[in-house]
């Protein structure tokens, strides 16, 4: 079938034709309510009649829509139209790595920079349980902002290995399944696995056998494999090696050459594992340079120089800038082409905030320091130096004042503002740091805690006003990182939801509770003159037309930057923008290591290598570690079980979602919590992987476990329920399987645990305005007795019970001994052990710090790091708009 332009399909007007392939035809089409340019692929009329087409058809559907990754194709609708099926697609202006190669080998740097964006998408797909199968250079698009993964409409999701026909083994292409076709069976047949060829089920591994082949072929411009009919082609695969990657391209690092000789083994035992491990060594070979034509010493001493002359570069720029923003710089740079400079932290100190003057002339950077003391910076353009601003120790969060003269920030547990011209900061509010605003009448917005919804208070001091209410019964847990329009009324806010697809940026007002979602987004916006709005998905930064007047949305969003640090704990965006200049720092690799500590705070030594650890828990004999491991590039999360002795690994969930909350139970299996179905229900697996998954506790609320008694009579899990927010429950294991409240209150109560005898309950809970440590006896008979006096979280015992440990405000691990007088307990004033500030999500139920038997503590911290990750300044980002 060949639509003509014009055709209308549902809401879409055809414009022309793009390409054909195996499904169906692809087209260039309009939608006509949101004004934008889609593609609109159209199941070939010839194959609508058969019934195993159509079901791969809807297939394709159902995949992509589950896959939303920066280099994956976005499917927008599905829809129909008479006997006409469709897909509506993003459009992509760009040619094929099928055509690019026809011209020939690309670069070192692309075929590293394209091969480590395939790997990242790949990664996505494989954690949602999905197997592309037919990942060949004609379904890798190139486009401006790198590659896009194409027609997983081959994929297949993961499932349990059984008996497999040819229709469902080989990738699929018009006119069935005919393994004598000629033409794109052939081309197909060169990225294919040798266990694909032999029928057997593909696995993430098969996707990990055609990656190899198709960087093979990027880095010298031949394919991997050859012959000159099917039979020959297919024993190449399945016999030979291809010829080293270094007689054909000298000069390529040997380091690639390793990467792919593993991805292309023909046993899948013996490839990489995942796509995340073949990521990691394009970029181990990035560093690595080419050693065939440079000594290793004349790299590593040319890579310290350029390193240094960027930064030199990056300081003069900025110095030659004036304070109406970059003019000067944006007369030499090519049209519509941004500049990028790297921007290195005073010392080795960590950028932890960004914050960006309203005309772009300077750039405000709350560091930490490897001492772990936090200060505030400011790099102005009139000065080569960064400079310290005094009284900014313990900085979080800045954000400018309209005129460019006073900067607000948060310390622990305060809002505070600074003059630049000198003088002692001011306290404005109690408040913990989840972004600020400030308008030009004199208000700033803010958020006073976790779970709390926004308030303003005078920007000279006052009571704090609460502006916005929290939609609980739609799973809102927090409205946070607030900007100010022009008018200074209107306002744009991060809303975070249990479920994260839910998450976005608002739009509120000052004179109304009435509020508007505007997208979908991960992180909290930002704002930018004349009329910009900047926000994040999976941690790639994007611009989009924003019309405050109106405060409408236009055009398509423009992708700024990937690789940019995010945190999914706590949705804040490392990036800020002002005027002419955009700044963000890169993402760095893994971010906290698991590391042994004694009593004084003492480090004994790790305990794992460095990794995304999202919460830990050692098992009762603290032999074995419990780990949630998440990627923050993919935003997915599974439980790991680590042999402490051995230093071996074993991965206890698979589901394609989030699984938290590892928590041993005393016969060695493991309570978990996932979202698989929408709601975080409770499941529980043993330690080894192996056997089946059962599924514990299932009601229609959101569910996080946090303890098991010690006798394996009962759970405790928080849970989240409108109109109170995150409450305590306690699930018993035997019997009728009774759930019972634990602490239901309109306040924050979480991280429950019991004592080593199972006869009390410590926990957080936030009434005053922050989080306190209780404990209560498990059966309620008498009143809770709070034990910190400034501020707590994350409440862990001691092994004999005698002592609670939690963790202060300021990040200090304390200790309050615990004595039982006449069925009440009497805990003594806490004291500070040591300073750790591990990773640590009070409501969400995740931990960064563990108790082991023989009293030491596991605490997750940062490694230290040979040099900061690096600052990116954007050069007049606007050009990317000026087309």
């Amino acid at each position: 079938m060949t639509l003509t332009a014009g055709t209308k399909l549902g809401p879409y007007e055809i414009l022309s034709p793009i390409g054909a392939g195996g499904m169906g035809e692809v087209y260039k089409a309009r939608d006509t309510r949101l004004e934008r340019t889609v593609a609109i692929k159209v199941l070939s009329q010839h194959l609508s009649s058969s019934p195993d087409v159509r079901q791969r058809f809807e297939r394709e559907a159902k995949t992509i829509s589950q896959l939303s990754h920066p280099h994956i194709c976005a499917l927008y609708d599905v829809g129909s139209e008479g006997e006409t099926e469709y897909l509506v697609m993003e459009y992509l202006e760009g040619e094929t790595l099928s055509d690019r190669l026809s011209k020939g080998a690309l670069p070192l740097e692309q075929t590293l920079r394209y091969g480590s964006q395939m790997a990242e998408a790949l990664e996505k797909a494989h954690r949602q349980g999905v197997v592309h199968r037919d990942l060949k250079p004609g379904n890798v698009m190139l486009t401006a902002s790198g590659v896009k993964l194409l027609d997983f409409g081959l994929a297949k999701a993961m499932a349990a290995p059984g008996k497999q026909s040819g229709v469902t083994s080989f990738p699929t292409v018009a006119g069935g399944p005919s393994l004598t076709q000629e033409g794109t069976i052939l081309g197909t047949f060169q990225y294919m696995a040798p266990e694909q060829l032999e029928g057997k089920e593909a696995d993430a591994r098969t996707d990990i056998f055609a990656l190899g082949a198709v960087l093979y072929e990027m880095a010298t411009g031949k394919k991997a494999f050859s012959g000159t009919s099917q039979a020959s082609l297919i024993s190449s695969i399945m016999k030979e090696d291809p010829s080293p990657i270094s007689a054909i391209a000298p000069m390529s690092p040997p380091a690639l050459d390793r990467v792919i000789r593993t991805c292309l083994a023909k046993d899948p035992e013996d490839r990489w594992q995942s796509a995340r491990d073949v990521g990691n060594g394009l970029r181990w070979a990035a560093e690595e340079g080419s050693k065939a034509g440079v000594p290793a010493p004349v790299a590593s001493r040319r890579r310290r120089r350029e390193a240094i002359a960027w930064t030199v570069a990056a300081v003069a720029a900025l110095a030659a800038l004036s304070l109406a923003g970059f003019g000067a710089l944006r007369r030499d740079a090519p049209p519509n082409t941004p500049r990028r400079l790297v921007l290195m932290p005073p010392g080795r100190a960590e950028v932890q905030f960004l914050a960006v003057s309203p005309d772009g002339s300077m750039v405000a950077m709350a560091v930490e320091e490897p001492s772990g003391r936090s200060a505030l910076w400011l790099k102005d353009s009139r000065s080569l130096e960064p400079r310290e601003l005094a009284g900014g120790e313990g900085a979080y969060d800045p954000f400018w004042s309209p005129d460019g003269k006073h900067i607000g920030f948060f310390t622990r547990g305060e809002l505070r503002r600074i003059a630049l011209d000198g003088g002692p900061p001011q306290m404005v509010a109690a408040s913990d740091n989840l972004g600020g605003a400030w308008s030009r009448d004199g208000t700033i917005l803010f958020t006073r805690a976790f779970g709390h919804p926004l308030f303003r208070v005078p920007a000279a001091g006052g009571t704090p006003e609460q502006i916005t209410r929290l939609d609980t019964a739609t799973r809102e847990v927090a409205h946070c990182f607030p900007q100010f329009l022009p008018d200074g009324r209107h306002y744009l806010f991060f809303v975070r939801n249990v479920d994260p697809t839910k998450s976005g940026i608002w739009l509120g007002s000052l004179d109304s509770q009435e509020r508007s979602q505007l997208l979908q987004a991960d992180a909290g916006p930002v704002y930018t003159d004349p009329g910009f709005l900047i926000f994040s998905r999976r941690g790639a930064l994007f611009a989009q037309a924003f019309d405050p007047r109106s405060r409408r949305m236009s055009g398509e969003p423009v992708p700024l930057a990937d690789k940019v640090e995010f945190e999914p704990s706590s949705n804040r965006l490392v990036a800020s923008v002002g005027g002419g200049l955009a700044v963000y720092r890169t993402r760095g690799a893994a971010s906290r290591a698991l590391v042994w500590h004694d009593r004084n705070g003492r480090q004994l030594g790790p305990a794992a290598p460095p990794d995304d650890y999202r919460g830990i828990s050692l098992s009762p004999d603290g032999k074995w570690l419990a780990a949630a491991i998440g990627s923050p590039e993919l935003g997915t999360t599974d439980i790991w079980v680590r042999d402490l002795s051995r230093g071996t690994n074993t991965r206890v969930t698979f589901d394609p979602t989030d699984e938290f909350n590892a928590v041993w139970a005393p016969d060695g299996k493991i309570f978990y919590s996932s979202d698989r179905e929408g709601l975080y229900h409770l499941y529980r697996r043993p330690a080894s992987g192996s056997g089946e998954e059962e599924e514990v506790l299932k009601d229609g609320h959101d569910k996080w476990v946090t303890s098991a008694a010690s006798d394996g009579s009962a759970i405790l899990f928080s849970s989240f329920d409108a109109p109170t927010g995150f409450d305590i429950q306690v699930h018993a294991l035997g019997g009728d399987g009774k759930t019972e409240v634990f602490r239901k209150t309109p306040f924050v109560e979480g991280t429950a645990r019991f004592s080593p005898d199972s006869r009390w309950i410590a926990y957080a809970a936030g009434g005053s305005g922050r989080s306190e440590v209780f404990v209560a006896a498990r059966s309620q008979s008498a009143r809770p007795v709070q034990v910190s006096t400034e501020g707590g979280i994350d409440p862990q015992w001691s092994p004999d019970g005698r002592e609670l440990y939690f963790f202060s405000r300021d990040g200090k691990l304390m200790a309050s001994a615990i004595r039982e007088t006449s069925g009440s307990i009497d805990p003594s004033p806490p004291v500070a052990l040591f300073s750790a500030d591990p990773t640590a999500w009070p409501y969400d139920q995740r931990t960064g710090y563990a108790v082991a038997p023989d009293g030491r503590f596991l605490i997750t911290v940062r490694p230290e790091k040979i040099a900061a990750d690096p600052v990116v300044a954007i050069l007049d980002w606007t050009a990317a708009f000026r087309k």
